[in-house]
């Protein structure tokens, strides 16, 4: 995968990923229930790495490869 995350933002219902090739990749943080639960304050001490975002407060790890898969991602056991 070329494409990387170079920022994230986020609302009251969504992350926005913005990535490298100029894509921007919305992700409901309802499937993620750390994230939903989190504040922003807490949302916004992410990490990048080239393959994916890390919360380490909260213990959460997203791979850009999965959030791009054809997969349908559905609500985290967390």
């Amino acid at each position: 995968m070329s494409a990387t995350i170079i920022s994230a933002k986020f609302d009251d219902r969504s992350m926005w990923l913005t990535l490298s090739d100029g894509r921007m990749l919305g992700v409901p943080l309802r499937l993620f229930p750390s994230l939903q639960r989190a504040g922003l304050q807490v949302l916004l001490g992410y990490e990048l790495s080239p393959d994916g975002i890390r919360w380490t407060d909260l213990n959460e790890y997203l791979s850009l490869k999965r959030l791009l898969s054809s997969d349908p991602l559905t609500e985290s056991l967390s």
